[in-house]
C-alpha cells in the first residue's frame, strides 16, 4: 500500500484523552468508531463491539482493546441526531456519557421527551441537563468530532478505525473479529 493510500484510509486524529473511552489508550488494540445515534447500522456496529469487547476480554485480558466513541450525526438526513449527541454529552457533563450512549442506540427513540425520559432514568440533574441542550453548551466537543471525521475522509457513520487504520471490509462479529486481531500482530 502507498504512503497515499495510507493516508487515504488513516486516522487524522490520534485517540485522546479528550475522546469517550472504553478502556486504556495504551491497549493493544485501538477501535474508533464514528457513530450518529439516529443511524441503525451505527446501534448494529456497536452491538457487534460490545460482543467483541467482551469475547476479548475473557481471550487476551482488560488492557487488549480500547474502544473510542465520536459523533458524526448526519444531520442532513437526520433530524434527531444532533440533540441525541448533545444528550449524550450533558450525560458526560454528569459522568454518565456511557449510560446514555448504551441507551441512544439501544432504542434509538430520539425525540426530546424520550431524551428527557432517559436522563431521568439515568438519575441525572434534569434542569441542567436541559439547560447543556438548550444552550446547545456541547455542540462544539461534537463539532470537533465532526471535523475530525472529516479529515479522515468520513463522510457516513458507522466509519470504524482499527489502530488508525480505516475498515472497510463487511460488517459483520467474524471478520470485525479476525481484522481487530490480525492488527494486534
Amino acid at each position: 500500500m502507498s504512503s497515499d493510500e495510507r493516508g487515504y484510509r488513516s486516522l487524522f486524529v490520534p485517540p485522546s484523552a479528550q475522546d469517550h473511552i472504553q478502556g486504556v489508550l495504551s491497549a493493544t488494540v485501538v477501535l474508533v468508531m464514528y457513530g450518529d445515534y439516529q443511524n441503525s447500522q451505527s446501534a448494529d456496529v456497536y452491538r457487534l463491539i460490545k460482543v467483541i469487547q467482551q469475547q476479548l476480554r475473557v481471550s487476551f485480558g482488560e488492557n487488549y482493546l480500547c474502544f473510542i466513541f465520536r459523533h458524526f450525526p448526519q444531520i442532513q438526513i437526520h433530524s434527531h441526531a444532533q440533540r441525541a449527541a448533545e444528550a449524550a454529552q450533558a450525560a458526560a457533563a454528569q459522568g454518565q456519557f456511557w449510560q446514555m450512549h448504551d441507551i441512544l442506540l439501544t432504542y434509538q427513540e430520539l425525540g426530546n421527551g424520550y431524551l428527557v425520559e432517559y436522563a431521568n432514568n439515568l438519575g441525572l440533574d434534569i434542569s441542567q441537563f436541559l439547560q447543556d441542550i438548550s444552550k446547545q453548551v456541547h455542540i462544539e466537543r461534537i463539532n470537533q468530532d465532526i471535523e475530525s471525521g472529516i479529515q479522515s475522509r468520513v463522510t457516513a457513520a458507522p466509519a470504524l478505525f482499527i489502530n488508525g487504520i480505516r475498515y472497510s471490509d463487511r460488517w459483520n462479529l467474524e471478520q470485525l473479529m479476525a481484522a481487530i486481531v490480525t492488527s494486534s500482530h
